[in-house]
């Protein structure tokens, strides 16, 4: 299976360049899992809502119009499929589409960012901690596949200039040791597993002081499987030179 992640920054912004619809016709996926899409399904036409080959699947905010969301476009239809987390406190802003399949659970997650205020941090480690808990429930019947913007660098090869963000929430002590817990819990990062500490692998990159263009990014975007399939890992990417977003898409396959 050939799966995709890619944080688009607006779903609608991003289907009026060129490069979107070029990636989905070329991507050769099974799966591509959109975050931050801003829109709800009757703000989108059907070249969105139904591209050629992919069923599609939407959840926006409650709380707030034209603010986070997550897609799926799927081959295949799911087995199940359910929105949010369990947790009343963490299901209002459109950020996690689960779908079954045969082999696994798809989690497509777009994880808060903590950087507005202490209440937002909180938030989001709050939210860490239940989306966490809700993985080892679905584990219990079978193998996790994760993916999305985790809105966190885990390690110092994970961003260009560490030092200078110790202090910056998506590189704070507490949310690198979240990630910590997450993989002592079994999850593999599938691009560490497939190409190692490699060293200038980003995904995302501030619109700022041509920072794409110098590669001062961070890799915030993940797939994550539970150790199961670790084994199944055939590769792990990313694909910097697609445009349309601040982020780029990142790969998957596995061989299931």
């Amino acid at each position: 299976m050939r799966l995709y992640s890619w944080n688009v920054n607006g779903i609608r912004a991003a289907a009026k360049k060129e490069h979107f619809f070029d990636f989905l016709e070329n991507s050769r996926a099974d799966l591509v899992a959109l975050q931050e899409t801003k829109a709800e399904t009757s703000q989108l036409g059907p070249e969105l809502l139904n591209p050629a080959g992919f069923l599609s699947y939407w959840s926006s905010s409650k709380a707030r119009r034209g603010y986070s969301g997550v897609a799926l476009y799927s081959r295949e239809e799911p087995l199940s499929l359910a929105f949010e987390l369990p947790d009343a406190e963490y299901a209002q802003e459109g950020r996690l589409i689960h779908a079954e399949y045969p082999r696994f659970h798809f989690l497509n997650v777009y994880f808060p960012n903590g950087q507005k205020d202490e209440e937002r941090l909180s938030f989001k480690m709050g939210y860490y901690g239940a989306f966490l808990r809700h993985a080892e429930r679905l584990r219990k019947t079978k193998p996790i596949v994760v993916c999305g913007d985790f809105n966190t660098a885990h390690r110092e090869i994970d961003l260009a200039r560490p030092k200078e963000n110790e202090t910056v929430s998506g590189f704070l002590p507490m949310e690198r040791a979240w990630l910590d817990r997450f993989i002592a819990k079994g999850y593999v990062d599938a691009f560490r597993k497939a190409r190692g500490d490699t060293r200038g692998d980003y995904s995302w990159w501030s619109f700022r002081a041509n920072a794409r263009a110098n590669n001062v990014g961070w890799r915030i975007d993940y797939f994550f499987v539970s150790s199961e399939l670790a084994p199944r890992i055939r590769e792990a990417w990313l694909e910097p030179g697609v445009m349309g977003s601040d982020h780029c898409p990142v790969g998957l396959e596995l061989d299931i």
